[in-house]
């Protein structure tokens, strides 16, 4: 590169000066890069344009405490989670039964769960599920069709939080009522006088998260040790829209059921036995999206409105909930 602007001094003489300006207007650009740039530049008869990178906000301006308002439809501004789950009082082989339809004649292919033949014995050998009849070893999910051994669909329930739900190893469908093992905390939600971008018709509804560290309960995945939870409280934003109020509402229903966080390994840091994200995207930039968690993001909101989706979470869940 020094060889080519060696010999491209040589000839520059009688090149025409091209304006080289700083689009942020911030500060001046250093002599000495706008003349090197200039004269590269100019040569190819380019225009020249040095910009600063984008800037991270993650944060609105100061918001004082009169300017921040209930979100519209809302009668509340505050919910909070307790610490134990409420558990449901039948067997692992009832809850499971219950969603269950008989096979008389197992069809010749794998058991998905255990991946052994359906005609043949669970290849599952753990503790918890005992001995079961041959006309119900397999059993077909009464919705979706999937069939499995009965054995190993009692061990993937006793694996799981015990809540009196079943999900489909398969294809995820969802019988009863799904919840999680979100710790006990605080959601806060409400309407701050600033816009998101890509949202410049609305303001922002402002979600504040927060988890405090505790000791794990039987539903997580070292009960008696105790976690952490970093990063709190945590920002989140939504438009302050039609479609951004229905989503925060499922959020709620989300929040009801210890389904936006949970306890287990951070991907980002590597650690254990901590509070992370549980499948449901947030927005936690709020003025740009560099870490692509901000807005603009046209499809955010159908994404978050799928995901919910996903954890059996529909607007009829809003009518009974609500």
């Amino acid at each position: 590169v020094m060889m080519m602007m060696m010999m491209m001094m040589g000839f520059v003489k009688n090149v025409p000066t091209v304006p080289v300006k700083n689009l942020n207007g911030s500060s001046p650009v250093h002599p000495a890069l706008a003349g090197i740039t200039g004269i590269l530049m100019s040569a190819a008869a380019l225009p020249v344009c040095l910009t600063r990178p984008p800037k991270l906000v993650l944060h609105p301006p100061p918001v004082s405490k009169s300017d921040i308002k209930p979100v519209p439809g809302f009668s509340h501004c505050c919910r909070k989670t307790t610490k134990k789950q409420v558990r449901k009082g039948k067997t692992p082989e009832e809850v499971v039964k219950k969603y269950l339809q008989k096979v008389k004649s197992p069809p010749e292919e794998d058991c998905t769960i255990c991946m052994e033949p359906l005609g043949g014995p669970s290849g599952y050998k753990g503790p918890g599920v005992g001995p079961v009849s041959r006309a119900e070893s397999v059993g077909r999910l009464a919705q979706c069709g999937h069939q499995y051994h009965f054995q190993c669909l009692v061990a993937m329930y006793n694996n799981g939080n015990k809540d009196g739900s079943l999900q489909c190893p398969t294809c995820k469908t969802i019988y009863g009522v799904k919840t999680g093992n979100q710790p006990a905390g605080k959601m806060e939600y409400h309407v701050i006088p600033h816009s998101l971008p890509g949202h410049p018709d609305c303001k922002t509804i402002r979600i504040i998260y927060n988890i405090p560290p505790g000791i794990q309960g039987p539903e997580h995945p070292n009960p008696g040790k105790p976690f952490t939870a970093r990063g709190f409280p945590r920002h989140c934003y939504l438009p302050d829209s039609e479609k951004g109020r229905k989503v925060l509402r499922l959020l709620l229903v989300a929040w009801d059921r210890r389904l936006i966080f949970s306890v287990g390994t951070s991907s980002t840091t590597g650690e254990s036995d901590t509070v992370i994200w549980n499948e449901v995207h947030h927005k936690t930039e709020f003025g740009s999206n560099l870490t692509g968690h901000g807005f603009p993001d046209p499809g955010h909101l159908d994404n978050v409105l799928e995901e919910l989706r996903a954890q059996g979470i529909t607007e009829d869940d809003v009518l009974v909930e609500k």
